[in-house]
This record gives structure tokens, C-alpha cells and sequence, in this order.
């Protein structure tokens, strides 16, 4: 099943919040970060599915919406991580609305930690799926988790062309200004690929290197 709204049995939640948080995105984001994020709602819910979990499908569809937006050239001089960006954005938009505070640090945790593997699994559901939408749009992780036909509907919605070399330089120009912010976490992995004469931050260099004595 696929319509504009719904996919391999997933529907975006029709709620006020939902559409405007669409619009929001939408407006705000480029076509690839648009159709990614909303295909991390989609894997996202049918990995939850599979995993038997109980989520807020519009709490998953906010953060998955919202994940990326960091990226975008308004970030670049923040001098924060664009998971932080991203997470901040959604805590704006969220409050805003008058949205319980509960939810949005679990839609705040989600964003921030989604590029932090080896966490989210154990922390709530909607933390939890979005990393695993994330895993599985960009990664490939658990792919033979879902069937060709979910893939297929998923993918018929937002297409993905080009998606590996697209997604690579999205990241490149959302954090080439701000390289520091790469220091242990992956995205120092797309700087060293990318960006002629990049160091990435050694964890060993700077406890040697700190200014204690011992």
C-alpha cells in the first residue's frame, strides 16, 4: 500500500503538529534531506513493527523529520554538533506548540544521539527507531530486516537517486565549516574522505597533551 501519506502499512500521522512539521521541513530542507528523513519515519515504524515496540508514531515522525535540519547552511557557524542543531530546532518547534515537556526531551534525545550508535537501541522506542531509520536509509543495517515489497513501497514514495554520493555531500558541506565539532564521533570519517588536509582530533593526543602534570 502507498499513497502520499502511507507506506508498506505506515501512515504519517494526520495531526496539526504532523502537517506543519511538514511544512516546516519541507520548506526548509533540500529535496534529499526531505525525502531521507521521511523515509526514516517509514523504516523507522516497520522496524518498530518487527521489533514489537510501542512508540508514538508522532513523536518517531517529528524527530524524523526534524533529524537532519542541522545540515543546512543557517547551522553552519553555530560551532555545534548538527545533531545538537537538529535536536534544538525540534525543542523550538515543540515548545512553540505547547507540547509536553516529556515528549520533547524524548524527541530532543532522539535527534542528538542519532549518529551515536551502541546507545539509542536501549533508550525509549522513539529514540531507539529513529537511529534504526537512520541504520537502515544510510547504513544499510538490518536491510534484510524488511521485505523487497516494504523496501519497494517505501522507496516508490521517496525515491532515492544517487542517494549514497548525494547523502555524503550533504554531510561534507552541513560540517566542513565547523570541523571540530567531528572529534569522536563519525562524521570526522566524511571530513577525512572529503576535505583535502583535514586532522581529525586524536583522543589519545589530547589526554597526553592536556595541561595536567600527571
Amino acid at each position: 500500500m502507498t499513497s502520499d501519506f502511507s507506506a508498506a502499512g505506515v501512515r504519517v500521522p494526520d495531526s496539526k503538529l504532523a502537517r506543519e512539521a511538514t511544512e516546516l521541513v519541507r520548506d526548509a530542507a533540500s529535496d534529499l534531506i526531505y525525502d531521507h528523513s521521511r523515509r526514516v519515519y517509514f523504516f523507522g515504524a516497520l522496524q518498530g513493527r518487527n521489533r514489537d515496540l510501542s512508540f508514538d508514531p508522532e513523536l518517531l515522525y517529528i524527530a524524523a523529520m526534524f533529524h537532519d535540519l542541522g545540515l543546512g547552511e543557517p547551522f553552519h557557524g553555530s560551532g555545534r554538533r548538527f545533531e545538537v542543531d537538529s535536536a534544538d530546532e525540534a525543542r523550538r518547534f515543540l515548545q512553540a506548540r505547547q507540547v509536553p515537556e516529556d515528549s520533547i526531551r524524548r524527541v530532543w534525545t532522539a535527534i542528538a544521539l542519532h549518529t551515536t550508535p551502541g546507545i539509542p537501541e536501549f533508550m525509549e522506542p522513539e529514540v531507539a527507531l529513529v537511529t534504526a531509520g537512520v541504520e537502515y536509509d544510510v547504513l544499510g543495517i538490518g536491510y534484510h530486516d524488511l521485505t523487497e515489497a516494504d523496501r519497494a513501497a517505501v522507496v516508490g514514495l521517496h525515491p532515492r537517486p544517487d542517494f549514497k554520493q548525494r547523502i555524503l555531500e550533504a554531510f561534507t558541506e552541513g560540517i566542513r565549516p565547523k570541523p571540530e565539532t567531528t572529534f569522536g564521533n563519525v562524521k570526522a570519517d566524511v571530513l577525512a574522505h572529503y576535505v583535502p588536509g583535514f586532522e581529525r582530533g586524536d583522543f589519545v593526543r589530547t589526554i597526553l597533551d592536556s595541561p595536567w602534570a600527571e
